[in-house]
């Protein structure tokens, strides 16, 4: 073999390496190829390496597996109390079948777009400018609902609608701000209203409480009050009861030295009678004296006169 032949099978060597090398795909994760052979389908490629047929076999197209977003820009609408608005969707949406997201729509993204915005219309042609403005979950989960069941056919399935911006005409936005601010300063009005029915009831209950605990605290005075007074007169007798005991105890006392010093009987009548003066105390009204003191009130008399002019 010579050096001509011996380039020849380089060459055809190198050939066959970079067809084979073209020939030889690897399928990252998230992705799917759809294989065309000869213009026809054959397979879908998962992730892996995977071989085609040289010059017969070729990829259609390459799809993305994973959950895609599509931000549409606001389409006009019209509500059913003839309200126009604009209102932007987001959708969440992600390829689970890529031979019929290959083949079955030309542009699915614009298929998408277009579907949506005639849902929304429908939706909204139902409903009052109110009832849009409040149900915006009740509008996601029927679009949702009614995309994913369009769009199976295409290999598609929508996880999720969102309504991104609801956009009233200007007009509309003014009188909805006033009714808004009126709204609010009428529940600040009932809110103040209630404060200060809140505030008169408690300084109300305040005051019952307030004049319960005086009248309380005038009752236990009055009993503290009388229970003093009491202490007081009972103590007052008991004083005087005692001073009266120890009176009579000197007088008996004195009695009874007089008697132990010989005096007679006159002066032994004379203090008993001094004794019963002190028992009066000038207080009783009425003194009942024995018999034999009575017999004796004339010389007491007597004696009380000579000591009154000794000598005359």
């Amino acid at each position: 073999m010579g050096v001509v032949g011996f380039t020849s099978v380089i060459i055809i060597l190198i050939v066959i390496l970079a067809l084979l090398s073209t020939c030889i795909r690897i399928v990252p994760q998230a992705q799917a190829l759809v294989v065309e052979r000869l213009g026809a389908y054959i397979e879908t490629w998962s992730v892996g390496v995977h071989i085609k047929m040289p010059i017969l076999d070729r990829v259609a197209k390459r799809v993305n597996l994973k959950e895609q977003v599509a931000d549409f820009p606001p389409q006009p609408v019209i509500t059913k109390d003839n309200v126009t608005m604009r209102i932007d969707t987001v959708i969440f949406f992600q390829i689970t079948d890529p031979k019929l997201y290959a083949y079955g729509v030309e542009n699915p993204i614009m298929a998408i777009e277009n579907l949506t915005a005639t849902t929304l219309r429908n939706i909204i042609g139902d409903l009052e400018l109110d009832q849009t403005l409040t149900s915006r979950e009740t509008i996601n989960a029927k679009m949702r609902e009614t995309l994913d069941i369009a769009t199976d056919p295409w290999g598609i399935k929508v996880n999720r609608v969102e309504l991104k911006n609801i956009m009233p005409p200007a007009a509309i936005q003014d009188a909805m701000e006033k009714q808004m601010k009126a709204e609010r300063e009428r529940r600040e009005a009932i809110l103040r209203a209630e404060g200060e029915k809140t505030s008169t009831v408690l300084v109300a209950e305040g005051k019952k409480e307030s004049a319960i605990l005086d009248a309380e605290a005038e009752k236990q005075a009055a009993i503290l009050h009388a229970e003093a007074e009491k202490e007081k007169r009972i103590r007052e007798a008991e004083g005087q009861a005692e001073a009266t005991l120890k009176i009579q105890q000197a007088n008996a006392e004195g009695i009874r030295m007089i008697k132990e010093a010989g005096a007679d009987h006159s002066v032994l009548v004379i203090k008993s009678l001094e004794a019963f003066k002190a028992v009066a105390d000038g207080k009783a009204t009425k003194i009942i004296i024995p018999s034999d003191i009575q017999n004796m009130a004339g010389l007491v008399s007597s004696i009380t006169e000579i000591s009154k002019n000794p000598m005359e």
